[in-house]
């Protein structure tokens, strides 16, 4: 069968209603009464004029309402358009324009205060419905350009019950990617391949797809209560991905309105933590260092896994984490916003990330030609199957990440080199982008950052390259080190480098910063590391 995400949604919560859903900053909703808070939401979406196919931009936070905002479109057959918080005015503008959004959610006073800057330069947005008391300025704004201002708090005079049209396996859910190297881009997904393919076909621990919703509903009352803590905000990929996979389960998603890392640490015991989902290192350095610090003091007994997808997580992180507790089971995801869930890493004695063969899963060298497993070639990782539409309003990218083969099978490529072995395990180098080209070799940037994170003094860093003049480009470094740890001179991070690292890998320059500069879940913000690289990176050649 097809299937579509609110439909799945709502079978679970008919399964198990009396079952908790969501923990919100210590609020529990069970499965019956979040599904009621998104009827209200649908409903009041619906009475706003939203029509099915239609784009709505969740300018949020986490909370509650984004959750219910989220079913609450698929289930009125709307699109729901994930919102970067942290943009500029610029980046904001374009991602409500590009997405042809005809209305935006949002909440925060300082949010509304930059929508109503906005609303002039969005002609296609005719409603916002505002979370909390409404500001001046986008009153103002608003009634200046006939612009219709919804409360969302008119959901609370609707009733918990509703009943919606027949929905399709075909109806979209738009992901806007993170935007980290470029502008972000919309990637469109049918429903149907939603479901099969970043929530792993409703059974990410098993190996069959569901083949229906009676299936969905059985599993959902077998699978145990456990409780995942979601630590990425839901402006992000993977956190909707997760967020979507733990409600098709029927099991506890625990959310916090931000990425603390001692409100982490102490919702293990306070709220019996089973699963912790971060963002990487950007995320699981800050993270070890609060259970570092609170080992003995915080009761961690409850906690069986941290697993990690979006974003490299190091070695010397994860190590870091089963000192604190050695049953911990690490589990390293691989994907990205354009193909879904595509397996786990495993991390062998040298540190080198490897992916299990998969039907799934092929290298293909620049014509997209299948590289045979054993081939000591260089290529891209690409993805077969359940392959997203394409991006929205983006044509040229859309040829160029999603291409199609001679035999006429759609793959997805995007940028993600490594080799094959010959049992067809794939050992994953990095990312083509972030790829620097030094005198003829190349160099992953996402290697070298594994190695400075294992520097005990280093809290962050990114790897760009800058401009060389006798090697095309050089290896930057931008890094920041814990407030008590002393500086570190370019002599002491080549030396530890050079440990682990080939000589042509290792920095020649290096930029110190107060702070990395991230993305709200943790992901690096390469723009920002090559402009300070390039404007200040001092080093030695050689």
């Amino acid at each position: 069968m097809q299937f579509n995400l609110a439909d799945v949604f709502e079978t679970v919560a008919a399964a198990v209603p009396d079952r908790i859903a969501l923990t919100y900053e210590g609020e529990h909703l069970t499965y019956a009464e979040l599904d009621g808070e998104a009827n209200r939401t649908a409903q009041l979406l619906a009475h706003a004029g939203i029509e099915p196919g239609e784009h709505v931009s969740l300018f949020l936070k986490n909370s509650i309402e984004h959750v219910t905002s989220i079913l609450g479109l698929i289930k009125i057959r709307a699109v729901p358009i994930n919102v970067n918080y942290r943009y500029t005015p610029a980046e904001l503008e374009y991602i409500f324009t590009n997405s042809d959004s005809v209305a935006v959610v949002v909440e925060l006073p300082e949010h509304q205060r930059a929508l109503a800057e906005l609303l002039g330069a969005c002609p296609q947005v005719r409603t916002v419905i505002v979370v909390g008391e409404t500001t001046d300025e986008l009153r103002s704004a608003a009634e200046a350009r006939s612009i219709t201002v919804v409360p969302f708090s008119g959901t609370r005079e609707l009733p918990p019950t509703a009943e919606f049209g027949p929905r399709s396996g075909d109806d979209q859910y738009v992901l806007y990617t993170g935007g980290t190297t470029g502008y972000p881009k919309g990637v469109m997904w049918r429903h149907d391949d939603f479901f099969r393919k970043p929530l792993s076909g409703g059974n990410p621990y098993g190996e069959e797809n569901r083949k229906d919703l009676a299936e969905i509903a059985s599993a959902a009352k077998e699978f145990p209560s456990l409780s995942y803590l979601i630590a990425a905000p839901l402006m992000h990929g993977a956190a909707l991905y997760s967020l979507f996979t733990f409600l098709t389960l029927g099991a506890r998603v625990v959310l916090m309105r931000d990425f603390i890392p001692r409100k982490v640490v102490e919702a293990v015991e306070k709220e019996s933590l089973q699963v912790i989902l971060i963002v990487g290192d950007g995320m699981g350095l800050p993270l070890v260092d609060e259970m570092e610090r609170r080992k003995g003091e915080v009761d961690l007994s409850s906690l069986y896994s941290i697993t990690s997808g979006g974003a490299i997580w190091s070695v010397s992180v994860r190590e870091r984490m089963l000192a604190v507790k050695p049953e911990l089971l690490l589990r390293d995801n691989f994907g990205a916003s354009e193909s879904g869930n595509d397996g786990a890493f495993t991390v062998d004695e040298n540190g080198n990330l490897r992916m299990p063969p998969s039907p799934n899963m092929i290298l293909v060298d620049e014509r997209l030609e299948q590289i045979p497993a054993g081939s000591d070639q260089v290529g891209y990782i690409a993805r077969i199957g359940n392959v997203p539409l394409g991006y929205y309003n983006d044509e040229e990218k859309t040829a160029r990440t999603f291409p199609t083969r001679a035999d006429g099978t759609r793959i997805s490529v995007l940028g993600d080199m490594g080799t094959i072995e010959a049992d067809g395990t794939i050992v994953f180098l990095g990312r083509g982008s972030q790829c620097i080209n030094t005198g003829g070799e190349k160099v992953f940037a996402e290697e070298i950052e594994a190695a400075l994170h294992a520097h005990p003094s280093v809290a962050d860093a990114l790897v760009v390259p800058v401009p060389d003049e006798r090697m095309g480009q050089r290896v930057a470094a931008v890094i920041a080190v814990y407030p008590d740890a002393a500086e570190l001179t370019l002599d002491d991070v080549q030396e530890h480098c050079r440990k682990t690292l080939a000589g042509y890998k290792v920095p020649r320059a290096m930029v110190s910063v107060d702070e990395v500069k991230r993305t709200p879940a943790g992901k690096a913000d390469y723009r920002w590391a090559t402009a300070i690289a390039s404007s200040e990176s001092i080093g030695a050649q050689g």
